[in-house]
């Protein structure tokens, strides 16, 4: 075979060879491949030509200067801005661009810098003037935000951390003259304050923690307004309140710290140790430190009320004075919830005959509002009020109370003690601008031996109480017995007494009742006896009239008897006549004439009599019936008389 003159190598004649005829077509693929992979750099090498995408920006590194004078970057400098080769200041932003051959510029696609929500951009250059001395961040210079290096450089733009920042948003950053570091944006809570230290500023003024107030800033979210305007750095007297801030955490550092709550009964006076020496306003009585007004340094003349306040307690103290009334004990078992008590326990005393015994003590006290701060310039705060002047004024009033008195009369005597100890601890406390309420004695000690003594002797002294009060109810029971049998029998009087009064009262009824019945029965009477008079005289009358027929016809019925006796005596004689009626009148009436049985004595016998009632006797007995008897007294024989003789 014919070596072509310029054909391939030796070496790849074997690969050709071993190639068919249909794999030629891979030689054209493969070179559309790479045009569509560098067709940007060919574009570039060929034609000079640069397209920059919508979401990139072109930074521009020249390699070398062909013409000009400005062939290499000044000293220091890193940034090019008149066409030195090096980093260019001006970037290419989306879009065609022409005569950016490869061979002397190159071009590097950089995406747009994004700063999300609740993000800043703090921003670090390269290039730029030098700081001043002392300075920690650049000052702002107008250059839209970081997007326009050139302008950045030719206003004066310093090298280092930059006081401005991105907040979110979209830019186009030239990253060869600007780093960006994202930060959290800086967020307050409820209830809190932010606490600001910049790092940034003027010196701290002589004798002074913490920079004087600066305005303009923002909150400090305008760290050169804040510099501009002569701002120290260090600790600020501004705080920050609750929110969403943009700060630059390279310029100002924040902590977070709780309000300043004063509670409902107390006030807080505030002790500063920032601002101007003020003149004291608390009077010429008052020779135990100065009291300012509000803003100069030193004890404010005016407290705070109940509340919550956005304090910086890094420049000032807030001491919490109790405005109710303070309880504070003297007894180791029992402290208040404001724990300013703690540290008392029961005072130990002396007695007089040398007997030590504890005992507990209260104190109620009260600081009223406008005394407040002069209780605090004088003491500091409340616990020193009590360890320097309550515990050794209580403790030692007691123990000299105690050593002027033994136990028993100390105890014995408690009320006028307690008495007396408020009076005076009340007058010490009036020269301390606190008001003494009350002074309460606790619980008393005495030592066990005694307390036995005084146990058995009180236990004697009640067994006789009781003994006594026992005999007084006996006696009560006796004289209650008494009373009672005197209310039952005086129960019995009282019923005699009102029957006799009911049975006056009935008789005196009667009485009347009876003149009633008696002047009614006269009434009566009359009425009656006039009655009876009419009724006797026309009876009377009637009887009269009556007697006179009667009379008449008797005397009639009489004269015709007569006149028929008369002429049955002349017809048949008197004797006969006599009889005649005789034994009619014995037939009409049924007249026994003779007895059923006779008893007569006879003879010699004296006891006839006796002998005939004998036999009667015992025939009544045998017959079951009563038999007339007729006893004469002696047997005649006479004849019986004439019944009409």
């Amino acid at each position: 075979m014919q070596t072509l003159p310029f054909g391939p190598p030796c070496y790849l004649s074997g690969i050709f060879e071993t190639l068919s005829p249909y794999s030629l077509w891979l030689w054209p693929l493969g070179a559309l491949v790479v045009v569509l992979l560098f067709w940007r750099k060919l574009l570039q090498a060929l034609f000079g030509v640069v397209i920059i995408p919508e979401d990139r920006i072109g930074l521009v590194t020249k390699k070398f200067v062909i013409f000009g004078k400005h062939k290499e970057l000044p000293s220091g400098r890193i940034i090019a801005l008149n066409g030195e080769a090096g980093f260019q200041s001006q970037t290419l932003a989306p879009g065609l661009y022409f005569w950016k051959w490869i061979w002397q510029y190159e071009i590097t696609l950089q995406p747009l810098a994004v700063i999300p929500d609740g993000l800043i951009g703090l921003i670090m250059s390269k290039d730029g003037g030098e700081l001043q001395a002392g300075a920690v961040l650049a000052r702002r210079v107008d250059c839209q935000m970081f997007q326009d290096a050139e302008m950045f450089l030719r206003s004066g733009g310093q090298k280092g951390r930059q006081a401005a920042f991105l907040t979110p948003g979209t830019y186009r950053i030239n990253t060869f003259l600007f780093e960006v570091t994202l930060a959290k944006m800086t967020q307050i809570k409820e209830n809190m304050v932010g606490i600001v230290t910049t790092l940034d500023g003027a010196p701290l003024p002589e004798g002074q923690i913490a920079g004087r107030v600066t305005e303009g800033h923002s909150n400090f979210q305008n760290a050169d307004a804040f510099l501009s305007a002569g701002g120290c750095r260090g600790l600020q007297p501004q705080v920050i309140l609750a929110g969403s801030y943009f700060l630059n955490t390279w310029f100002v550092h924040i902590e977070e710290i709780p309000m300043t709550e004063i509670s409902i009964g107390s006030v807080g006076v505030v002790i500063s140790y920032y601002g101007d020496d003020g003149v004291d306003v608390s009077g010429l009585d008052f020779k135990h430190g100065n009291i300012v007004a509000k803003g100069h340094k030193g004890v404010w003349a005016e407290p705070l009320g109940p509340g919550k306040y956005p304090l910086n307690t890094y420049i000032l103290r807030i001491e919490h004075v109790p405005t109710t009334n303070l309880v504070l004990n003297w007894a180791n078992a029992r402290s208040e919830a404001h724990q300013l008590d703690k540290h008392l326990s029961t005072i130990t005393v002396r007695s007089k005959d040398g007997f030590p015994f504890n005992l507990d003590v209260s104190q109620i006290i009260h600081i009223p509002m406008i005394e407040a701060s002069k209780v605090i310039a004088r003491f500091g705060n409340m616990n020193n009020l009590v360890s320097q002047v309550l515990e050794p004024t209580i403790g030692n009033y007691f123990r000299n109370s105690a050593q002027d008195s033994d136990v028993i009369a100390f105890l014995s005597t408690r009320k006028e003690r307690q008495a007396s100890a408020r009076n005076h601890i009340n007058a010490v406390l009036d020269q301390y601008n606190v008001n003494g309420v009350d002074t309460l004695i606790g619980d008393i000690a005495p030592p066990d031996s005694l307390m036995k003594t005084l146990t058995d002797r009180k236990i004697a002294e009640e067994q006789k109480v009781t003994y006594d009060t026992q005999r007084m109810a006996q006696e009560t029971r006796q004289n209650l017995e008494k009373q009672t049998a005197i209310a039952d029998i005086q129960k019995q009087i009282v019923q005699a007494d009102q029957g006799v009064q009911i049975a006056e009262r009935v008789a005196d009824a009667a009485v009347k009742k009876a003149g009633g019945d008696a002047a009614s029965v006269k009434l009566n009477a009359a009425a009656e006896a006039e009655r009876v008079k009419v009724t006797a005289d026309a009876e009377a009358r009637r009887i009269a009239l009556t007697g006179n027929a009667e009379a008449e016809k008797i005397l009639a019925i009489g004269k015709a008897n007569a006149e028929s006796y008369q002429l049955q005596v002349n017809a048949m004689g008197g004797d006969n006549f006599t009889r005649t009626k005789i034994a009619e009148i014995i037939g009409k009436d049924k007249v026994k004439v003779m007895p059923d049985i006779l008893i007569t004595g006879g003879g010699n016998d004296s006891n006839g009599a006796l002998s005939g009632l004998l036999g009667m006797k015992l025939m009544e007995e045998l017959g079951g019936k009563t038999i007339p008897a007729t006893v004469p007294k002696a047997q005649t024989s006479a004849p019986a008389a004439d019944p009409l003789s």
